[in-house]
């Protein structure tokens, strides 16, 4: 595959573009844990850089989990990188804080690390955006595992106008795993940020995670990632995987009803970026090998293509070593 470490599992990422370069940001865990569970508490942001999507240059770690009363005092999961009109890159990332040793129970904090080059990471220790239980479910409800507010999709519309699309939880929804939902923020300097309503209702996912806004043929897109052991409703049963569901604009209205399989749970938290030829292509990290075992590695990119009623993928395309 495309990119991987022989000592560390490797699974979300997301990808930052300065005009010469892509610059992945990637989650990793030590495979010395033993088994792939126990990554998500142990779990690190690294950067590699690449010309053209396929052959990488690994930089190593950059930010990784703070002291003990921070929000990230476990790990540090998934986000996105923006630049800012004052020309510093902005990481919005999730800080997850496990309550328990032996239990999944975790509060998961929006935070900020701040960078002039993309390289060196410096965190905001006075950032934290949380969800607002007014419009979102938090652990109190006593509904969930945890409380799901992670997965900052960060984008910019008008000058001054900055909007965050968030991996969310609703305060309603038929049944436990029917309360999945895009949890929204706004700001107009990316400093100061207010948590809106949420800008989709229930419809058959338990979570919808690392969302993203595409244009694919002049239309949008929400981009999004449920594995079908998190489908409800009709959808439960299901096979789950990388969805594509068709948007109005990129703050929706989105029609999740709508909502197809771009790929299976092979393949999971799927980023689409239009490479130096302006094709869109998707990459995402192998979920699952052909035996069932995690494979922790992120994949060629593979061209995203309309076959007269759908977006699909073209073929696999032949897989290169990554450069370390």
């Amino acid at each position: 595959m495309t990119f991987e470490k022989d000592d560390h599992w490797v699974w979300d990422f997301w990808i930052a573009d300065d005009g010469e370069a892509y610059h992945l940001y990637y989650l990793q865990a030590p495979k010395s844990l033993g088994h792939p569970d126990l990554r998500h508490r142990n779990a690190s942001i690294g950067h590699a850089t690449s010309a053209d999507l396929r052959i990488w240059r690994d930089h190593g770690t950059v930010l990784v989990h703070g002291g003990p009363s921070e929000p990230d005092a476990s790990a540090t999961w998934t986000g996105s990188v923006v630049r800012g009109d004052d020309g510093l890159w902005r990481m919005f990332y999730t800080g997850s804080r496990f309550l328990r040793s032996d239990a999944i129970t975790n509060i998961e904090t929006i935070c900020v690390a701040v960078s002039p080059d993309l390289h060196a990471w410096h965190k905001s220790a006075d950032f934290a955006l949380n969800a607002d239980p007014r419009c979102y479910e938090t652990l109190d409800d006593g509904v969930w595992h945890e409380e799901a507010w992670r997965d900052p999709w960060v984008f910019q519309s008008l000058p001054g106008s900055w909007h965050m699309l968030i991996t969310a939880r609703g305060r309603s929804g038929t049944g436990e795993r029917n309360r999945g939902v895009i949890g929204y923020a706004r700001s107009d300097d990316l400093e100061n940020w207010s948590v809106g309503a949420a800008l989709t209702g229930s419809a058959g996912f338990a979570h919808l995670e690392v969302p993203q806004i595409v244009e694919l043929s002049g239309s949008h897109w929400l981009l999004f990632s449920c594995d079908g052991s998190h489908l409800a409703g009709p959808r439960a049963g299901l096979p789950g995987g990388i969805w594509l569901a068709p948007a109005v604009s990129p703050l929706g209205p989105f029609d999740l009803d709508q909502a197809r399989l771009l790929a299976d749970e092979h393949l999971y938290s799927g980023r689409i970026v239009h490479n130096r030829s302006g094709r869109p292509v998707l990459l995402a990290f192998e979920n699952l090998s052909g035996t069932g075992d995690f494979g922790g590695r992120i994949s060629d990119p593979r061209e995203v293509e309309w076959d007269g009623q759908a977006f699909v993928l073209a073929s696999k395309p032949q897989e290169r070593q990554a450069v370390r």
